[in-house]
């Protein structure tokens, strides 16, 4: 099995979740290295993959998408453009990144693109079993009988283990419909503003009826029915939204990433950065948990 880490959504859960006071022994916060180290440690120990690629936000808030909806993300930036995250968080995730490929596990971004874009990719292209590790609904797209979605809504230790039948229990709709649902509906966390007037029951009665956007945008210009009542007009004065958030809002597929060496390792990759990183940090024990971690899944 291969599973795919929504990174940043591990290490900011990891930071928030545990005390900066939680250092390395020159002072610095290591809090969220430590907690991402102990998930990643508990998520491989579990659920025993056999292979494991922490996926990047090389572009946490893309401009293909912020050039489709201006409004994409932008509460959470800062006003110079960069993103809004804390000064104790800064430093610790290069460190992380560090350790990881020091350990041997696969880490990889793509200039331009989120996470998401990246864990979308590797997982339709995959032929093998995957789940997909992230806090982000949005993910739920790609659940399938071969796709499990470990939804992080709850925390790690409350994860959702979703494919398509329990996408579409809990939102009634077809889970590949999932971004076309969330454009109707909108979602404030990612200052998606949806379709106004048209909430989570009536977008997912549109989607599970005309499926995709396109087909909503098509039935609707032709007058067919099947709308909810007073959903149509709603639908048609927001054509030039509708026109535009697909390809904001849907997780591209088609990055070009080269085959990557994402088994888990036998062995540390660079074991003498490894000790390094352990004094200086201080993270000897997060270390040796995700090491027996790594050890069992390959055993099993």
């Amino acid at each position: 099995m291969l599973m795919l880490i929504d990174a940043a959504n591990l290490y900011f859960r990891a930071f928030y979740s545990s005390p900066d006071t939680i250092t390395a022994p020159d002072g610095r916060p290591v809090n969220a290295i430590r907690g991402y180290l102990d998930m990643t440690a508990m998520l491989i120990g579990q659920r025993r993959p056999t292979r494991y690629v922490a996926c990047l936000d090389a572009s946490w808030r893309p401009e293909f998408r912020v050039a489709l909806i201006p409004s994409y993300k932008a509460h959470r930036a800062r006003p110079d453009g960069s993103e809004e995250i804390p000064d104790k968080l800064a430093p610790q995730v290069p460190l992380l990144i560090e350790v990881l490929v020091a350990l041997g596990l696969c880490a990889v971004g793509v200039p331009g693109f989120e996470a998401d874009d990246v864990m979308a990719t590797l997982a339709v292209r995959d032929h093998d079993n995957v789940a997909v590790v992230s806090g982000d609904r949005d993910m739920l797209a790609l659940a399938s009988e071969r796709v499990r979605v470990l939804y992080a809504g709850k925390g790690i230790s409350k994860l959702a283990d979703m494919g398509a039948t329990e996408v579409a229990e809990k939102y009634g709709i077809p889970a590949e419909h999932y971004a076309d649902f969330a454009v109707l509906r909108g979602d404030p966390s990612d200052g998606l503003p949806g379709v106004p007037g048209v909430g989570e029951k009536t977008a997912a009665a549109i989607v599970s009826r005309f499926g995709s956007i396109e087909n909503v945008v098509a039935a609707v210009q032709r007058g067919s029915e099947g709308f909810p009542a007073g959903a149509a007009n709603k639908v048609l004065a927001a054509l030039d939204y509708l026109a535009v958030a697909p390809a904001a809002v849907r997780c591209r597929t088609d990055l070009d990433i080269e085959p990557l060496d994402d088994a888990l390792p036998t062995e540390p990759a660079n074991p003498k950065r490894l000790v390094e990183l352990e004094a200086e940090l201080g993270i000897g024990n997060s270390i040796k948990r995700v090491q027996t971690a790594i050890a069992g899944a390959l055993a099993s």
